[in-house]
């Protein structure tokens, strides 16, 4: 058995010095119920905050660092901490049985359009420099999908979308057997500064023409357009179709809304026009008169009869 666990320990060089370790297994695995503790499973998540903190905290203030995988920082928590040194020969089929749970992990995150729904948000890994994605993260236990979409894009992009989201209006897709949720987030100015929370995960932000996306691994728009391949945009392309379908109708919607206000505008105006030249002064050729009188030719205004003339004519 010890055996065993040499040759597999003899894949991994420790570089971490020992009061770093017992830092960041204080912080992430010491106070971890008795429970949880039973839980290998449960045991490298704890571990992978630990490895993304010491990536954080330590490597990026410390040049004498180094950096790791999460298999070499695995097998030295396992050699370091005494309950688990009994399953250090078994760490290779740990980790491949946390990743395999956390690929069943559903993720929730954001697709964020601008104003005019002409560019998405789209971050970059720190690790996986040539990819794009969108931003998004792994449901925590018991929690609501909106709310994990909320915290992950603010970790990742230093964006608050909880007043712009709408829990009702997404985009699914399951992808290596995981479930992909976004949710639509629209007019975000293309003038907002982002910057992502955590360091040594997400490298950087950038907008992107929704109309430049490729549709497929086939698609060169990209390359043509931007100078990336499109299999840089691997875990987008499940989306972009019906993306670009949305970002259609909503145009569409924009477009008929300002029509409908321009013809507005143009009726309201022409009938302030008319009741203007309604009210103008102009000559009539009747002036208006009082209802009960009766109309009466000018010419016959100064007529009268003489009285004492006619009566003077009767025999």
């Amino acid at each position: 058995m010890s055996e065993l666990i040499n040759t597999e320990l003899k894949t991994v060089q420790h570089t971490i010095p020992t009061d770093i370790l017992d830092d960041l297994l204080t912080r992430f695995l010491i106070f971890v119920p008795e429970s949880a503790k039973q839980n290998l499973i449960r045991i490298c998540f704890q571990i992978e905050l630990a490895h993304w903190f010491y990536l954080d905290f330590y490597v990026g203030n410390d040049k004498r660092l180094k950096t790791c995988t999460i298999y070499e920082f695995a097998a030295h928590v396992f050699q370091h901490i005494p309950f688990l040194q009994k399953e250090s020969h078994k760490l290779k089929q740990i980790l491949k049985e946390w990743k395999e749970y956390k690929h069943s992990v559903p993720t929730y995150g954001a697709i964020i359009l601008s104003e005019n729904m002409s560019h998405v948000l789209l971050v970059q890994s720190y690790w996986a420099k040539t990819s794009w994605g969108f931003p998004k993260g792994k449901v925590n236990e018991e929690e609501d999908p909106a709310h994990c979409a909320v915290r992950e894009v603010l970790e990742e992009t230093g964006f608050d979308i909880s007043n712009h989201i709408d829990p009702n209006e997404y985009l699914e897709s399951v992808i290596n057997e995981q479930l992909v949720r976004l949710y639509i987030v629209k007019n975000v100015p293309l003038a907002t500064q982002f910057s992502p929370k955590t360091r040594c995960e997400i490298k950087a932000c950038s907008w992107f023409a929704v109309a430049d996306l490729p549709t497929s691994k086939k698609d060169n728009t990209s390359k043509v357009k931007m100078g990336v391949n499109p299999n840089a945009f691997f875990m987008v392309l499940p989306f972009v179709k019906r993306l670009k379908q949305i970002c259609t109708t909503e145009n569409k919607k924009s477009k008929y809304v300002s029509c409908q206000k321009a013809e507005a505008e143009d009726v309201k105006s022409l009938k302030k026009k008319q009741e203007k030249k309604q009210s103008a002064t102009r000559r009539e050729l009747f002036p208006e008169q009082d209802a009960n009188a009766q109309f009466c030719a000018p010419s016959w205004l100064n007529f009268k009869f003489n009285k004492y003339a006619i009566m003077e004519c009767v025999p």
